[in-house]
């Protein structure tokens, strides 16, 4: 890819811009009052996102353009209610002879799938007590090609390629750590709770390059918590394990309360020490990626960044020393 191009996160008001990017998100919507067509964008690359508009769009166009498209735009950057917005001017898909490839464009996790993977397998690999060992390996198995690039969320955190499996593996380097500090905590469960937690998320997101365009219908009518608790009874069942035993009961309790209350999707609150320790692992690991994503997709030379929808909504400032 042109190393030219102008990054998203380096826009700013009044700038003039010519470059590749990838339609993240096209709707065809109509001007009110006046019936004529138009494009309502979100343009995308590594460095972030911004809305676009492109007016008075064509029969032709109508045909021509699909999400997931790399195209070649020509605009102007605006501020429209206090956020940067681009205007396209022109806009045509990429050809062979413009040496630009989607995978250019799409945020992915810092560290290569693989390896994120091999980390998940090798800490459920780790877990001491053999049925728990089981029933962990069991759920891995049942999503493991999809963890190479699963994004963990449509939009709150890690919503990027392999974005689950960097999840998870920032919050087994946690959970090490409490685990050393908090000498009363059970490894094993600590483990098995970060593994499994957001497990079924895969099958709960419809998601391409790391992009989440709907949930399924199990995602809508379930819910990634009671699709996972499921699949640990599942396991239980294939281990000839009783589904009453303490040990199955305690991982179900790992994942159905990991969200803390019924109105952020969990049926119960964690009453257990493991379980309490997984929930702040989560929400640290989670609020703390969402950040750093605000900072790098602030443009140069901005203080603030844009709100943080899991910080309570509130911006965050860059010190520059």
């Amino acid at each position: 890819m042109n190393q030219t191009m102008k990054l998203i996160n380096t826009f700013t008001d009044g700038k003039e811009i010519t470059g590749f990017y990838l339609l993240k998100e096209i709707q065809l919507k109509q001007v009110q009052g006046s019936g004529k067509d138009y494009f309502d964008i979100v343009l995308g690359d590594k460095s972030g996102d911004i809305s676009a508009k492109f007016w008075e769009v064509s029969p032709a166009d109508k045909e021509a353009f699909f999400q997931f498209d790399v195209v070649k735009v020509e605009g102007t950057v605006q501020t429209y209610r206090d956020k940067l917005q681009f205007r396209i001017g022109r806009m045509r898909k990429a050809r062979p002879d413009d040496k630009v490839n989607v995978t250019d464009f799409i945020r992915s996790a810092p560290v290569q799938p693989n390896n994120l993977v091999q980390t998940i397998k090798s800490a459920a690999a780790s877990i001491q007590d053999e049925q728990i060992r089981n029933i962990v390996e069991y759920c891995v198995a049942k999503v493991e090609e999809k963890l190479l690039h699963s994004p963990a969320a449509k939009s709150m955190h890690h919503n990027y390629f392999a974005g689950l499996a960097y999840h998870m593996c920032r919050m087994l380097e946690l959970g090490d750590f409490i685990c050393k500090q908090r000498t009363f905590l059970k490894p094993d469960l600590i483990k098995a709770g970060i593994i499994l937690h957001d497990i079924a998320k895969p099958e709960e997101m419809i998601s391409e390059l790391g992009i989440v365009s709907d949930y399924t219908n199990q995602g809508k009518l379930l819910g990634h918590i009671s699709l996972a608790n499921n699949w640990i009874l599942e396991a239980a069942y294939r281990h000839g394990l009783d589904p009453e035993d303490e040990k199955v009961v305690v991982l179900q309790h790992l994942v159905l309360s990991h969200h803390n209350t019924g109105e952020w999707g969990s049926p119960v609150q964690p009453q257990l020490p493991e379980a309490v320790a997984l929930h702040y692992i989560d929400q640290l690991d989670a609020k703390m990626q969402a950040v750093e994503d605000a900072l790098d997709s602030t443009p140069e030379g901005e203080a603030w960044t844009a709100n943080i929808r899991v910080i309570e909504n509130k911006s965050v400032y860059r010190i520059n020393w």
